[in-house]
């Protein structure tokens, strides 16, 4: 019997966001249960970690895995953040898409206001048990405890449980509980991995993390020095389409086009704006809310063909190179640091900043492939590595200059732990659970270039070691046959043989200093020809 309109019509209803994660939560990272475990920690901690440097506070951390039963897990994650209001606690944990940063364009780890409320969301769906938050915004104050849980049909918080609780041991912070399913192992892909390569990439963090088997790290921090505060910027026009153009001149409050270009947007001053006018054949004083599809088409062509100032960079907030040095040597035992902060580029109107450390040497197995460790916006990402843009740069790079075995299309092969960070107001990840960069050519090319500027330090270094380890060798060649020469010159002169053996060991002592003077020298020219050689060799290969 065939159906009328009307009545599939009836049908029709709209979706909640929460309803569709609900039946979607692969997308956010919880497609199984160990990456859900890891994803549930990750989101609690970047939330704690965002909320204590925009209050400019060094953060202390503390996260506990409490195993309740084989496929059932306890998390907390406790701040020293400046705590939330009550009447915002709801909405920052049990609703989907509800955060300050989503519009704000400035560096951050988190931006849609989804992470935390999906971690309750999968904490509620698994186990049928609220989420668990108490805050605390001052000392003498007390704090607010909820339990929460997620109406997922309107996507809204329901407060299970409120009260106001004594928090002796805090000034200020939050702690959130959340118990889920989940599966919890060690590796590469695991919470215990994901808070040490935290711990790396935020040196000023200090972090106490106690696993299911009750034994507890400390990543101590190692730097009293917060990274420089991301401020935020207006957009770029480079970087805004031709729709989101038309939706900013409905929306604006500006009375003309040239007040429009001058307020909406950086980098546009008043004489700017009149050159965009002027090659968009538009005038100045047109009014924007009457703007039509084809005058606004005409505004943006205008837009492109302006020369305007790249976007400030005041938005980012890098490692920097001292600091990643530093990091590095805290967490891996290594013989050799090295680490490149490379300048601002911009791509799509938006500053991006690449970061590169390495460390060569020490414990790391020398007949395996090189460790690369990933992060974008100061947050590890552990899984995808092959879908990464980040892993492409570094195939694409020749590493035999710089000391290391390499086959043809595949990673190098040496005692190295290789670290690339990206911080960006924009950083495009390949799907929403942000796990690896979309293979962007400008921004391969500017990841290449810093993996060259650091392999040329290692370079440097691998030389060194090599022309040292030869002098050692022909020392130690020497020294062996010491006893012999002595002997027969002592039969020849007369001389007692203690007395010839001294003068032989000062004489070779005298001679290694003079070859690590010739060697210095001889490195210094070898390194610059051999850099000179790489450069080259880069840019038949496209840079």
């Amino acid at each position: 019997m065939e159906k009328t309109a009307e009545e599939l019509a009836k049908k029709q209803r709209e979706i909640s966001i929460a309803e569709f994660f609900e039946k979607n939560r692969h997308l956010l990272g919880f497609d199984n249960p160990r990456r859900a475990l890891l994803t549930a920690v990750k989101e609690a901690v970047d939330n704690s970690l965002d909320a204590c440097e925009e209050a400019r506070i060094l953060p202390e951390m503390s996260v506990e895995l409490l195993q309740l039963a084989e496929t059932r897990f306890r998390i907390s994650v406790e701040d020293n953040g400046p705590g939330i209001i009550p009447k915002q606690i709801p909405n920052i944990f049990a609703k989907l898409l509800y955060g300050s940063k989503f519009h704000k364009l400035a560096q951050s780890r988190g931006q849609q206001g989804i992470g935390i409320s999906a971690t309750v969301l999968y904490g509620q769906l698994t186990t049928g048990k609220p989420a668990s938050i108490i805050s605390k915004t001052g000392a003498g104050k007390k704090a607010t405890q909820m339990k929460l849980k997620i109406n997922t049909q309107t996507n809204s918080p329901e407060i299970v449980e409120e009260r106001e609780v004594e928090w002796e041991n805090k000034d200020h912070g939050t702690r959130i509980e959340v118990e889920l399913e989940g599966s919890y192992m060690k590796g590469r892909q695991s919470v215990d991995e994901y808070l040490k390569q935290t711990a790396i990439i935020n040196p000023y963090a200090t972090i106490v993390y106690t696993n299911p088997e009750a034994s507890q790290v400390i990543f101590a921090r190692g730097t009293e020095q917060l990274p420089r505060e991301a401020k935020e910027i207006k957009p770029h026009p480079y970087g805004v389409e031709l729709g989101r153009l038309m939706k900013m001149l409905e929306l604006t409050k500006a009375r003309t086009l040239q007040q429009f270009l001058t307020e909406e947007f950086v980098r546009i001053g008043p004489g700017t704006a009149k050159e965009i006018c002027t090659n968009a054949a538009l005038l100045p004083n047109t009014k924007p809310a009457q703007m039509s599809r084809e005058q606004t088409e005409k505004l943006y062509t205008g837009i492109q063909k302006t020369k305007i100032k790249a976007p400030p960079t005041d938005c980012l907030s890098p490692i920097s190179q001292d600091l990643l040095e530093r990091s590095l040597k805290k967490e891996i035992n290594a013989e050799f640091y090295a680490a490149i902060t490379r300048p601002v580029f911009v791509y799509r109107g938006n500053p991006f900043q690449v970061e590169i450390g390495i460390a060569y040497g020490g414990e790391q197995p020398k007949e395996e492939l090189v460790t690369i460790l990933r992060f974008a916006n100061k947050v590890p990402l552990l899984y995808q590595p092959g879908a990464c843009a980040f892993t492409k740069a570094v195939l694409s790079t020749n590493w035999k200059p710089y000391g290391l075995k390499q086959s043809s299309g595949s990673l190098p092969v040496g005692p190295v732990t290789v670290l690339l960070h990206i911080a960006s107001v924009w950083v495009p990840f390949t799907s929403e659970s942000k796990e690896a960069l979309a293979h962007y050519p400008e921004i391969i090319k500017e990841i290449k270039l810093a993996l060259q500027d650091v392999g040329r330090k290692l370079q440097t270094y691998v030389n060194k070691k090599v022309r040292v380890q030869a002098q050692l060798e022909r020392a130690n060649l020497f020294e062996r046959y010491i006893p012999e020469v002595a002997d027969a010159l002592h039969r020849l002169t007369g001389e007692s043989k203690e007395s010839v053996t001294q003068k032989l060991f000062a004489m070779i002592k005298k001679e290694e200093i003079r070859q690590q003077i010739m060697s210095m020298e001889q490195l210094k020219g070898e390194v610059e020809e051999s850099t000179k050689l790489a450069e080259k060799s880069e840019e038949e290969d496209g840079g």
